[in-house]
Order: C-alpha cells, then sequence, then structure tokens
C-alpha cells in the first residue's frame, strides 16, 4: 500500500497545545482512511502480502487505541470546556457525540474484517463498510475542525495547557 506523509499539525504538535493534537489525529484519521480507500484495489493487483498486514496492522492499532482516546479526549474535556466559552457549539457538540458513537459501531465491523484479512481468513474487506467508516469521519471531522479553531480562540491559554496535561496522563495509563 502507499505510505502518507504526515500532515503539518501531526509534525509540530505537542501535548501543550491540545488543540493541535486534535488536529493532528484527525490528520492521522484522514490519512489512514486514505489508506482503506486504496486497499481494495491493493488487494485484487497484489492479493495478501506483508507489506499489507504491517499497514493493515497500524491502522487497525490506531482505530483500536488512539482513535477512542482522541474521542474521550473531546468529550471529557474540550467538549466541556468550549461550550463555557462558546455556548452555541451545543448542538454541533451533541451531534459530534452521537456520531462518535456511530463511528465506533462501523469500526467494530471493519475492525473484525480488517483482523481477519491479516489472519488470512478473508481475501477482502466489504465495500460497503469502508465506504461508510470513511464518510461518517470525513462528515465528523468537517463538523469537528471549525470547533477546535473556535477552541483556539476562546479557551484561555491556561486552560488549554491543563487540558494537554490531562490528554497526555491520559495516555500514560492507558498504554
Amino acid at each position: 500500500m502507499i505510505h502518507i506523509q504526515p500532515t503539518v499539525h501531526a509534525q509540530s504538535a505537542s501535548w501543550a497545545q491540545p488543540i493541535e493534537m486534535l488536529f493532528a489525529c484527525h490528520g492521522r484519521v484522514k490519512n489512514f482512511c486514505r489508506q482503506l480507500g486504496m486497499l481494495p484495489d491493493y488487494l485484487a493487483k497484489n492479493g495478501i502480502n506483508q507489506a499489507v498486514k504491517n499497514d493493515v496492522k497500524q491502522i487497525i492499532t490506531y482505530f483500536n487505541v488512539a482513535a477512542p482516546l482522541h474521542h474521550e479526549d473531546e468529550e471529557t474535556d474540550f467538549f466541556p470546556a468550549l461550550l463555557r466559552y462558546v455556548p452555541q457549539a451545543k448542538a454541533d457538540i451533541l451531534k459530534l457525540e452521537a456520531e462518535h458513537v456511530g463511528i465506533h459501531k462501523i469500526w467494530a465491523q471493519l475492525g473484525v474484517q480488517l483482523q481477519e484479512l491479516i489472519d488470512e481468513k478473508r481475501t477482502d474487506v466489504e465495500q460497503n463498510l469502508l465506504d461508510d467508516y470513511r464518510a461518517a469521519y470525513a462528515r465528523h471531522i468537517a463538523l469537528e475542525e471549525p470547533l477546535f479553531e473556535l477552541g483556539q480562540k476562546h479557551i484561555p491559554a491556561d486552560q488549554l495547557t491543563a487540558m494537554g496535561k490531562i490528554m497526555a496522563e491520559r495516555r500514560k495509563i492507558r498504554k
């Protein structure tokens, strides 16, 4: 499969700037979703080989570990802070939280198929699951990133610093 370069956010983000880390996570989601989009053609041309297994393992790990932590960061830390300063974002936040549930449901099915692919128990992945997952994340990110920008403008720097520390600690606990 084709490896995709990290986004600018991913290259420069640190937990000292938690919203940049949220953007960076979205960059990784976009990259992995692009790889998932290439998967069916790659499998049709090359079959299951070690390169595809390695790439799919990275995708599985990301969406099993990092993506749920990212959603927790948003729901536990970022969204409540944003609501304090931008209460008119509430409808979008409620929609995003519901979308997290939907994205996890699709992943529950897609992740199984990807693992079966690695285990050579199947030779392809259902196109509708790939399409649904990629589309769900594309819609989600399009709604969410403007809220990140609002957070950068309206959440005080000291609160962002504290939020970044909490998010970093969450990852230490879950390792």
